[in-house]
């Protein structure tokens, strides 16, 4: 058996320990879960990237969708106040957004996300992750999230559940576009269905509310070129 190794955790690594676990004793969550057909938005990327002139990542349409979903119901903006009777709706949907970095797991934060085109996301996000891989994200750059997002399609994961940051009352987490056979216009086809799992601070967000946000979400993956 060979000894032991201790690798001691980096700073980024330190800091999201105490706020994940902090976030994890003190806030009360629900999860739910839908499934998204995206089969006509992955046949549209490759399209848009000549008409766009920039490469859209499905995380781009993500971000996009989840911003306009927040943008449509603002509770999910709204984190408890201190003493537990009233609540703050965040002014802006700022969505951070994880990204696997050399240093540990980092979060930069695209601001007025539901303000910004599909092509202005895109370019955002490809920016933001270069530039959190090479260190050398802001202060700014990772502030102010007031909804977040956590994609780990491309490790081939199908599912997962996210911890709510402490930040915000709401996470996203997205699984991988797998093919399956499913109903579409009343026939048997091979479509490619992504699962969508939603955690919620269930002080804040109730069940009704959780489902509508993440239905509606479904609803613009499903019809992408409502949010090019």
């Amino acid at each position: 058996m060979p000894p032991q190794k201790k690798i001691p955790l980096t700073r980024i690594q330190r800091l999201i320990g105490r706020r994940m676990s902090q976030s994890r004793r003190t806030k009360p969550c629900f999860y739910i879960e839908a499934k998204a057909d995206v089969t006509e938005l992955m046949a549209l990327r490759p399209g848009l990237r000549k008409s766009l002139g920039i490469k859209v990542t499905t995380n781009a349409f993500y971000i996009r969708a989840l911003a306009l979903a927040a943008a449509k119901y603002p509770l999910v903006l709204a984190t408890l106040d201190s003493g537990a009777d009233t609540i703050t709706i965040a002014g802006s949907v700022n969505v951070g957004f994880a990204v696997t970095a050399p240093q540990g797991l980092v979060v930069p934060v695209l601001k007025s996300a539901d303000k910004k085109t599909l092509a202005e996301i895109a370019r955002l996000e490809k920016t933001l992750t270069e530039k959190a891989r090479d260190n050398k994200l802001t202060l700014d750059e990772m502030e102010a999230e007031t909804i977040a997002l956590s994609n780990l399609g491309a490790y081939d994961m199908e599912s997962f559940i996210a911890i709510v940051p402490p930040a915000t009352s709401a996470i996203l987490a997205v699984g991988n576009a797998v093919r399956t056979i499913a109903a579409h216009n009343g026939k048997p086809a091979e479509r490619k269905m992504v699962s969508l799992t939603l955690s919620v601070d269930s002080r804040i967000i109730d069940g009704p509310c959780a489902a509508e946000f993440l239905n509606f979400i479904v609803q613009q993956l499903q019809d992408p070129m409502a949010i090019v």
